[in-house]
């Protein structure tokens, strides 16, 4: 067996490689409906683009309410958080009581335009979906794919500002237990002439 680098070590799958460091992660609340027709917001980390156009994904358990909703209804809304409302995220991770998360009444929301749901009010990026696919048995988890049937972003997002900068901080969450305020960014150094 070769020998690995000096200063790096053997991480063992199956014994929580992921809890051993920090990744850099996107921070989303994913809302669904529940049977009652209350809403139910949950922040999800492992969430991602799954396309160049109209796709979304999101890892969830079978065991949480938000797969058994978007199994049911079909649907689901996406908001990005802003650093400044990471204490709301926190908020939707909270247990259950009685079937509900009586937490979720200090989130302010509004109504999604193309699907049954409510999305965040003040985050600065909106997707709205309905269910594509449901890849199950990745260990105790699944991936839930959506496709994006309307997209709102804050104005102040958007990448028309001068510098080509993010208008705005944007939060990242820090897996295991951590989150950032992304407030510089740099041109990435693409080859010449390289396309996607």
């Amino acid at each position: 067996m070769a020998k690995l680098p000096e200063n790096v070590l053997s991480l063992h799958p199956g014994e929580a490689i992921w809890e051993r460091f920090y990744s850099v992660f996107p921070l989303t609340i994913v809302g669904t409906r529940e049977l009652d027709g209350a809403i139910d917001l949950a922040p999800k980390h492992l969430a991602i683009p799954f396309s160049w156009e109209d796709h979304f994904g999101f890892v969830c358990s079978p065991e949480h309410g938000t797969y058994k909703n978007v199994r049911r209804n079909a649907q689901f809304t996406v908001s990005y958080p802003r650093p400044n409302q990471v204490m709301l995220a926190s908020l939707a991770a909270s247990p259950r009581c009685d079937d509900h998360k009586p937490a979720l009444a200090n989130l302010a929301t509004f109504p999604a335009q193309r699907v049954d749901g409510e999305l965040v009010k003040d985050a600065y990026l909106y997707l709205e979906c309905e269910l594509d696919r449901v890849i199950d048995r990745l260990g105790p988890n699944s991936v839930i794919i959506g496709r994006i049937v309307a997209a709102h972003a804050h104005q102040d997002i958007l990448k028309e500002t001068p510098t080509g900068e993010p208008g705005v901080p944007l939060l990242a969450y820090l897996y295991p237990g951590r989150y950032a305020e992304i407030r510089e960014s740099f041109p990435f150094p693409f080859p010449k002439d390289f396309k996607r």
